[in-house]
Parts: C-alpha cells; structure tokens; sequence
C-alpha cells in the first residue's frame, strides 16, 4: 500500500498522500480503505496535531474511483455496498479527531471531490478543477449524504447546476464560493501554505476543535435519507455500463436514459 498512498509525520503534522500519479491518483478500494484507517487509528495524545491530504504528481489531488473496479459491479448489492463502503470511509474523514487540511492541486474530482468536502478546511493551486462531471461521464450518481455535504459547502443550486452541466469549478469560484479558504499561485506556494495552516491549527484547543466537527457532523446526519432506490437506478443501468465503458475506452457514450 505504501506505493499507492503514503503517511508520513513531520513536525507533528501527518502528510496523507495519493501517490498513483500515473493515474492522477484514482482512487482503488484499498486506498479508500486505508484513508479510512489512518483517520480512524488517529492518536490524540499530542504526537500529531493536524492531517494535511495531499495528491502526488502535480496534476490532480484525486482523480475519483478507479473505474476498472466498477466491472464487477453485477447486482444491486453491489452498487449499495459500494455506496455505503465509500460513505463510511468520508465519515471517517470527518470523524478523525484532528483537524484535517485538504490540499487541492489540479484535478480534484468524483471520490477525490467527496473527500476533500469532508475535511475541515481546503486550499487550493490556482491550477483547481473541481467538480462531478458523472453526467457525461459515467452515468452513476452521488448519495443523498455526499450531495448533503456538498451543499452544506457551496448551496444546493450550485451543486444541482454543476452536477447537471457536468462542468469543473476553477480556482477563483471555488474561492468566491468558500469551497476553499485560499488559493495559492503554484504547488509549491500551496504546500507551504498547508504546512502554516497544519502549525497554526494544530496549535489551537483540541477539544474546541474535536466538539466543533462533530457537533457539525451530528447537524447534518440529523437529515439522512434512504436513496438505496436511487443508487440501485443508476448502477445497475445500461447507462452506467455504457458509460463505463465509454470512459474506460476513451469515447463518448451514447445514453438510452435506462
């Protein structure tokens, strides 16, 4: 796994990195997973203070899923399963005890987008593309709780508008918008800024800072809603088949709307 995303402390601050750059870092199962791990096995005994995610490469934070996994999708379990496997690992996200740092480089997309709405604070390169463009990708759709988080963010008519073009949000909107907090000129610029940021909220009360995430968190699981219905739509559709494939193959596919 070291090879596919990387953990490293420094200076009380623990780097998390996608490193799957020859794939703008999308994102396998078991990357998801051990996200999921390092957020959950998080010590609070002082020896780290603050996350900072980051993707390697310099073209893309991440990339969403790893497509390729998506064909041995074959009954609606599946498509729940997946659902509820990636939305357990965005909970940990958002469950880590430390204050988490999103740093946005590049392409930031699909599962690379869920994750970064799920950490407590985001900065970006001016080279940001952020965005879900599953409309004319893939077919498939977000969860009820992934879109709630979204919205939470930027507003749900934002949301619905740039689900419905399938277009990417750059740098200065994400910034107009409070997507993100910052946006630094370059990489290096961004990395620096990360690691001020990571110090500096690292130092603050933790248990300000713990209580404030999860009351947060609490407000927004207080509206879930059940979308199985609409997960099982949209993955277990010719659509998403075709789709997948047509993203797999590089061309463009050719919707039935069933």
């Amino acid at each position: 796994m070291s090879h596919e995303i990387a953990d490293e402390v420094r200076d009380g601050v623990l780097w998390i990195t996608f490193n799957r750059p020859e794939a703008r870092n999308a994102l396998t199962f078991a990357m998801y997973d051990r996200l999921a791990e390092l957020c959950t096995t998080m010590p609070t005994d002082g020896s780290i203070r603050a996350v900072v995610i980051s993707g390697a490469g310099g073209k893309a934070f991440a990339a969403g899923t790893d497509m390729t996994q998506f064909r041995a999708f074959e009954t609606p379990q599946d498509a729940l399963d997946y659902e509820h496997r990636i939305d357990e690992v965005l909970e940990a996200v958002e469950r880590c005890p430390l204050p988490t740092i999103a740093a946005l480089n590049g392409a930031c997309t699909g599962g690379g987008g869920s994750i970064a709405s799920a950490c407590d604070i985001r900065v970006a390169s001016a080279s940001l593309k952020f965005g879900f463009p599953i409309a004319r990708t893939l077919g498939n759709c977000l969860a009820a709780g992934n879109l709630a988080r979204l919205s939470e963010l930027i507003g749900a008519g934002r949301v619905r508008e740039i689900i419905f073009t399938a277009r990417l949000i750059e740098a200065q909107e994400a910034l107009d918008t409070g997507l993100v907090s910052e946006v630094l000129p370059d990489e290096t610029a961004l990395m620096a800024r990360a690691s001020e940021l990571a110090d500096k909220i690292g130092g603050m009360a933790p248990l300000t800072l713990r209580a404030t995430k999860e009351a947060l968190r609490r407000n927004r699981a207080a509206l879930q809603v059940d979308d199985s219905d609409l997960i099982v739509s949209c993955y277990m559709s010719d659509d998403f088949r075709t789709g997948m494939e047509a993203f797999l193959a590089k061309t463009k596919p050719e919707w039935k709307g069933k």
